[in-house]
């Protein structure tokens, strides 16, 4: 017999996913309707490459890839106070490219990504030999300084429990102008479709290889379909951090919504160690 918590995060998760579907397919229209008005510069992500989400991130979700569309709006509430640092001087950099970079990592060699944001710095031991074209690619926009000064746009706190970043714009829909093949979704880590605390993984659109830039990180065991690229584990340390921000609560009050925290990585590092 279904528990009423189970039935409670079921139907948690289910609108999780028709919000995705909804996001994907406004951004589509969005997309298709500013290709015949002009051409435009920008961060139009080719491909309907981004919209992710974190959770069920099927671009958002999928998680965000959990991929997620835009923050949910919703009237804020109460905020928590802020326990982040004011963000260090910088602008976002506007950069796209048309396709992904030639992967020239070392698949037997260790690498870690630090991200240094205004909440603390959070370090991540990288699955290159599981995930070398994720990692590749974070090692390459990261050269290229592609995260620095980005916000931390969703935090999801009811079903799953995910901080979403790396979206340039901060609304979700942004991207490299490249996707990413799945990978690793056979990890041992994910059993029982669950990701466990600690897991960094690829938000998407919902369709298979659509990863971009967009990525969450679990807090808290998260159940989600093996969907997402994990590529990652987070330091103890950096799961202090999650957990400061996840404590600060989100935007809207339903559960999923911008962070009240001001999370910005001021500074995005990847190093082969």
């Amino acid at each position: 017999m279904v528990s009423q918590e189970q039935r409670r995060r079921q139907l948690a998760r289910e609108k999780f996913l028709r919000q995705q579907q909804r996001r994907t397919s406004a951004r589509r229209r969005t997309q298709t309707r500013n290709a015949v008005i002009a051409a435009v510069v920008g961060v139009v992500v080719a491909g309907g490459a981004t919209a992710y989400a974190t959770g069920a991130f099927k671009s958002d979700g999928k998680k965000a890839e959990a991929g997620a569309g835009a923050t949910p709006s919703a009237t804020p509430t109460s905020k928590a106070p802020d326990p982040c640092e004011k963000p260090a001087e910088g602008q976002v950099k506007s950069l796209t490219w048309k396709k992904e970079p030639a992967v020239t990592i070392d698949k037997s060699a260790a690498y870690t990504m630090k991200m240094a944001t205004t909440c603390g710095d959070i370090d991540i031991a990288l699955k290159a030999s599981a995930a070398p074209h994720t990692v590749n690619s974070f090692g390459f926009l990261a050269g290229k300084g592609y995260f620095d000064h980005t916000k931390c746009h969703r935090l999801t706190t009811n079903g799953i429990y995910v901080l979403q970043c790396g979206d340039p714009t901060a609304k979700g829909n942004g991207g490299p102008g490249y996707t990413l093949p799945d990978e690793n979704l056979k990890d041992k880590a994910l059993k029982g479709n669950v990701y466990p605390a600690g897991t960094i993984a690829m938000a998407n659109t919902g369709q298979k290889h659509t990863g971009g830039s967009q990525f969450f990180l679990v807090y808290q065991d998260s159940q989600l379909p093996p969907s997402y690229t994990p590529f990652g584990t987070i330091s103890k340390s950096g799961m202090t951090v999650l957990k400061k921000i996840a404590a600060a609560g989100e935007n809207t009050g339903q559960g999923d919504g911008a962070p009240n925290a001001t999370v910005v990585i001021n500074k995005l590092t990847v190093t082969k160690s």
